[in-house]
């Protein structure tokens, strides 16, 4: 089965999941807004600033125009910032009326969008039109891009409502060394996978300040007791956050100097300022936006975050690591497991 496939987005995640696909066996156009960074893809098979040492399947096209990518589209991946998701969403929408394509919407983006606190197939449900797509899923899971290249073993969940939808994408992707599994909890699974980053930031600062194992695995182990439980008082399943696109992204991203969220940290544990530590790092770090959005959720919702909130504090407000870390440790005492309490 060949399907035809828009991925929007030509970052390192997008540019190997395209790969993959054409690997596969599908067609794949490959969008991006950087005119020289589309003409390297097609004419050197490269993408340098991303990939520095991968080699790009020459099947594989790449274009700049929406035109081009949504033509006779049956699949459109999104893999872009998630600031940017609402705006080319409904960029899109005149163009699959003009090219008269119905395509299921997936996204490979992890985040909330910031002001509205939406998950990204919120934002998606909102942008394109019920009649201009054919259901939404959602790819979540440990991933990252550099061992995707490698062929590394790698499973993913795919998330959605309509889980016919959600096998076919399954069937889409799987490969050899690429497993897909299915969830019908899209809530649970786009939470773990938006604030977990948040929880990175905080692993990697600690690895900054020169601390331990047994210190990060405490930090992860109550992030993800946080994440749980924002996300169960937002209606997802608390199993799903020790499956692969909660515990699994976690441990991926809090542990490994591939993620971005955990180099950012790391900088910011060594000393180095927030505005620095973006503008060196050439690619979007996701969890500091979602930090605001999960702080800013979970006093809405009344719901204790502690780990998030401190987090919050250096980030926005400027405050000393060291001694947001002291005022963690020194709290009243709490039972481990309860949804209402730290």
């Amino acid at each position: 089965m060949t399907v035809k496939i828009a991925v929007l987005g030509a970052g390192s995640w997008g540019t190997i999941l395209a790969n993959l696909l054409v690997e596969n066996g599908h067609q794949v156009e490959l969008w991006g807004n950087d005119p020289k960074k589309v003409a390297e893809i097609n004419e050197q098979h490269t993408n340098t600033h991303y990939l520095p040492d991968f080699k790009i399947d020459p099947q594989l096209h790449a274009t700049i125009d929406l035109n081009v990518a949504l033509d006779q589209v049956d699949v459109v991946l999104f893999v872009i910032p998630t600031q940017a998701i609402r705006a080319v969403a409904e960029q899109i929408v005149p163009v699959m009326i003009a090219k008269k394509v119905k395509p299921v919407i997936v996204t490979a983006s992890k985040g909330l969008e910031q002001g509205t606190h939406k998950r990204i197939s919120e934002v998606l449900t909102e942008a394109i039109p019920e009649t201009n797509r054919n259901g939404i899923v959602v790819l979540s899971g440990p991933s990252h891009a550099e061992d995707v290249a490698q062929k590394d073993i790698t499973t993913l969940t795919a998330a959605s409502s309509d889980l016919i939808q959600a096998q076919w994408i399954q069937e889409i992707f799987m490969n050899d060394y690429f497993r897909l599994y299915t969830n019908p909890d899209v809530v649970g699974v786009e939470m773990g996978a938006a604030l977990k980053n948040v929880i990175a930031l905080g692993a990697g600062a600690l690895n900054g300040l020169g601390y331990g194992d047994n210190t990060k695995a405490a930090l992860m182990t109550r992030g993800l007791a946080e994440i749980s439980r924002l996300g169960v008082a937002m209606g997802a399943n608390p199993l799903t956050f020790i499956g692969l696109s909660g515990v699994g992204d976690l441990i991926v991203t809090g542990t490994s100097v591939h993620s971005r969220n955990w180099r950012a940290g790391n900088a910011l544990g060594k000393g180095q300022k927030l505005a620095d530590v973006l503008a060196n790092m050439g690619m979007v770090v996701e969890g500091v936006a979602t930090c605001k959005a999960a702080y800013e959720l979970a006093q809405q919702r009344s719901v204790d975050m502690p780990i998030t909130r401190a987090i919050y504090n250096v980030l926005y407000e400027d405050c000393d690591i060291k001694t947001e870390i002291v005022y963690l440790m020194r709290r009243s005492g709490k039972p481990e497991i309860d949804f209402d309490e730290v």
